[in-house]
């Protein structure tokens, strides 16, 4: 496949509004990524999409506008396993007044000792396992990471479609586990659906941990509110809600329906978690436990 076949990305909304709710201090994104400039950091010849450049200056902007102050930058499959990207990320957020961040990377298994130790001093804190688009490493590579990951406290992150992917395979690993946008659920396929009761039973395992994000992945809507992806959100709050976090998932790389604006889909958390008390801890408390802030 050519670079001219590859579908390009729409744009953030340049223009984010306030959230509509008291965000208390210490709130986190715990998912977001940059892209670009793309003659810097080259992309994979093998990937889904081509995202146009979003810098870290607009997602700077962003975390201001939203008030949030602690953030987790999520490896982008478009860049396979060269974590240049990330690595010159969490070095530059280093001199950002007021910001703290963290990192997930998407490795090779021929990575040495070394380089983890590196990775870790950055403030890595986690590997990613994308099996939805192209650009990241097999499965077959997880048990291994997973081994060599785990005397630094780091974990294993999965973008998977509950409903395809068996999340119980793993729920032996030496680690923890983090499932990306609520697991994917289409909602059409209702909370019985047995992929999504597997993710609820690893959540009352106390290994794992969901991220409350990605709702215009999910949705069947054109527009928020997502009303359809209420129930899923709820449901995995309501079932471990100390082992929930919330990210805005910036830029929405490769969204299939019209660009959110972010106040908008920060205003989705308030809806799904409507105590203030629960929904900070989502923002503040459980992030902090994850991430080591």
């Amino acid at each position: 496949m050519n670079d001219a076949s590859i579908p390009v990305c729409q744009a953030a909304d340049p223009a984010p509004r306030s959230p509509g709710f008291a965000v208390p201090d210490g709130a986190t994104d715990c998912h977001f990524h940059v892209f670009g400039p793309a003659d810097r950091f080259p992309y994979t010849p093998n990937r889904t999409y081509t995202p146009p450049d979003q810098p870290a200056e607009a997602y700077r902007h962003l975390i201001d506008t939203l008030g949030v102050t602690r953030c987790v930058t999520i490896h982008p499959s478009v860049y396979g396993t060269d974590n240049a990207i990330t690595e010159w990320l969490l070095q530059e957020a280093a001199g950002w007044s007021g910001i703290e961040m963290r990192g997930i990377a998407v490795l090779d298994a021929g990575i040495d000792d070394a380089a983890l130790r590196r990775l870790d001093k950055l403030g890595v804190r986690g590997v990613r396992y994308n099996l939805l688009y192209k650009g990241g490493p097999p499965a077959e590579e997880i048990r291994a990471m997973a081994g060599r990951i785990a005397e630094m406290g780091w974990h294993i992150q999965f973008l998977v479609d509950v409903s395809s992917f068996d999340l119980a395979t793993y729920a032996d690993l030496p680690v923890e586990i983090v499932v990306d946008h609520m697991g994917h659920m289409d909602p059409t396929k209702g909370l019985e659906e047995p992929g999504f009761a597997t993710l609820l039973d690893l959540l009352r395992g106390g290994r794992t941990w969901v991220k409350l994000s990605g709702a215009y992945r999910s949705t069947n809507l054109q527009q928020t509110p997502y009303t359809d992806v209420v129930p899923i959100a709820r449901a995995l709050a309501r079932t471990a809600p100390e082992r929930c976090v919330w990210g805005t998932d910036w830029p929405h790389p490769f969204a299939q329906i019209p660009m959110p604006n972010d106040g908008d889909l920060m205003d989705e958390l308030a809806v799904w978690v409507p105590d203030e008390k629960q929904r900070n801890a989502i923002l503040v408390g459980n992030p902090a436990r994850l991430y080591g802030f």
